[in-house]
Formats: structure tokens, sequence, C-alpha cells
């Protein structure tokens, strides 16, 4: 009864953070993958074929079902291993073991496209030419993620060092549409790096350079990229002088508002990303920190691709007749 009811308390969206439905096709899309992964496994350590007919042999202490509930509940809550251990009753090796195995699955899945079931975009290629053929504006933003602090004395400590933030941080940058529903998230570099940095060491530039129908909004950390394709990238106005008119002044509050009012969306979908507590402050091993951002980031564009197309609001200013006359 004890695993029925762990069962029953992870399968809720609140501990899985994502829906019955959602779950029930993660596992029909990804049993299969997982089996034929454990199969290689299996011949790769014997060093030859099975022996054993199908079925045959030790089971599994968890099945791929209870796979996958560990994995969702870690990735969301960052649960202790010990802790889901002792609620299905196994060894927290076994745990780890199943994040190891799911965790890559869900992490090649890929970001799901608004409006075309069954497309995923995987490579910034992918979101250009994706964008380019359906009109989509981009929206670009960096965000950082606290990790831990690198041993002494080990090469590169400093490079995690945000100047920002002042702490130890891995930085990604996220693209999505209009609406905010995420189309990639991912560009993993250490924190010290620049947002513009980023962008010419993963191709960013380049993509704009060879999709010229693209174009995006970005914020003042991209203000590089903006003029560099003026007609492409659109960024936060300058602020003008203190010796500047009223008119200017006001012109460019304006501007800005209209700008910030396009771009938050992408704000959105980082604080949609942070939800998930890994993402919040990641407390495992860096080197797992892009997988784990893929295999998140990939759940969320599943849900957010499920909201449906809106119509896109003016963000003009509208006059208002006075009645007080």
């Amino acid at each position: 009864m004890k695993l029925t009811w762990a069962r029953a308390a992870c399968s809720h969206p609140a501990p899985s953070g994502v829906s019955r439905a959602h779950f029930g096709e993660l596992f029909a899309e990804l049993a299969s993958a997982w089996e034929a992964a454990r199969q290689s496994a299996l011949r790769e350590a014997g060093g030859e074929e099975r022996r054993r007919a199908e079925g045959a042999g030790r089971k599994p202490k968890l099945v791929f079902l209870d796979r996958l509930l560990v994995t969702l509940v870690h990735l969301r809550h960052q649960l202790p291993h010990m802790v889901l251990a002792e609620l299905f009753e196994v060894d927290r090796s076994t745990v780890s073991a199943a994040i190891r195995q799911v965790r890559p699955l869900l992490a090649a899945r890929g970001f799901a496209v608004p409006d075309r079931p069954g497309l995923r975009l995987k490579t910034l290629g992918d979101v250009f030419a994706h964008a380019e053929a359906e009109g989509v504006e981009l929206r670009l933003d960096g965000a950082e993620t606290q990790v831990r602090r690198p041993q002494a004395d080990r090469p590169g400590r400093r490079a995690f060092v945000s100047g920002k933030r002042k702490q130890n941080t891995i930085k990604t940058t996220t693209f999505s549409d209009g609406q905010g529903r995420l189309l990639l998230s991912g560009v993993v570099h250490p924190g010290r790096m620049h947002d513009q940095t980023a962008v010419r060491t993963e191709g960013i530039a380049e993509q704009f350079r060879i999709r010229l129908g693209v174009k995006a909004k970005v914020d003042s950390g991209y203000l590089g990229l903006a003029k560099e394709f003026p007609g492409q990238v659109g960024a936060p106005p300058n602020k003008p002088k203190d010796e500047a008119c009223d008119g200017d002044t006001h012109a460019w509050r304006e501007t800005r508002r209209r700008q910030s009012s396009a771009r938050i969306c992408v704000e959105h979908t980082d604080a949609e990303l942070r939800q998930w507590a890994l993402l919040r402050r990641f407390t495992g091993r860096r080197d797992t920190y892009a997988e784990t951002h893929l295999a998140i980031a990939s759940l969320v564009s599943g849900r957010s691709a499920q909201r449906a197309t809106r119509r896109r609001t003016s963000t003009e200013l509208v006059l208002v007749r006075d009645t007080a006359r």
C-alpha cells in the first residue's frame, strides 16, 4: 500500500510539476527510449547479446513509471534522494541511478512549438528557422542561477563569480515568442561572462546575419547586438542628457515603456523556469547543470506551448476625452 500511496502522491501536479495528462504523454514518449537504453547498457556490460529469454533475470527495483516520478519530483522540489528512496522503499543509490537515467531523456526531447503538435526545436538554427518561417518576433534574455562555489585553488574558479550578483552563478540565455511561450533555453556559460560575449560565443549573432527576416527584442545587456543589427534587434533607447528638453525626456520614457512592455513576457518565462527549485539555486555538480536545465526547460515549454494564441495587444497611448467640462 505504501508504494501505491507514493505513486498517487507524487503523480499529483503539485509535487511533479506537470499535469497528469502531461505525465501520461511523457510516459508514452520515453518508456521505449528508456528500455532501449537499459538493454544497450546491459549488453555493453555483459560484452555479448543476452542469453536469457525476454522477461527472465532480475527485475528492476523501480519500474519506469516510478523512475519518471522520482525524477520529476526531484527536479521540481530538489528533494534529497534519501527522502525519495524512503517513499518508494528502495535504496538511495537506486533513486540516484533512476534520475541519472531519466534526466538525459528529458533533456533530449527539445522544445515544443506553439500550434505545431509533434514539432520540436533543439538548436539555435531550429529556433531562428521557425521564427523566420512563422514571422515570430523573438525575445531574448539572460538569466543566472546560483551554484556551489568551486574548491579553492581550482583553475577557473573566478569564472563563475558574477559581476552583477556577486555570487557563483551559471548564466543561460532564454528565447520566447511575443506571448512568453518558451522556444529555447540554454546556451550555458559561467556567470562571469557578459551577455554580449555569450551571444557571440554561441553563434546567436551569426544566426541574425544568416536569417535577415528574424527580429527580436532585447534588454540593455545586448546593446552591442542591437547596434550591429539595427533593423532586426530592438534595444532600449539611450537616456537623454541632463540638458535635454522635456519633450525629448518624455519621448524617451514613452519609447522605453513600449519596449519594456513588448519584452516583459520573456521575464515571465524566466520566472516560470524559476518555479523549479533546481533553477533557483543549484546544489549539484556543475557539469550536470546544462542537462538539468534542458530537462526542466523542455517540460516548461510543453506546458507553455499549450496556451492558446491570443490577439496581440497594442501598447499605444489612448487619449481620453475630457468629460469634466
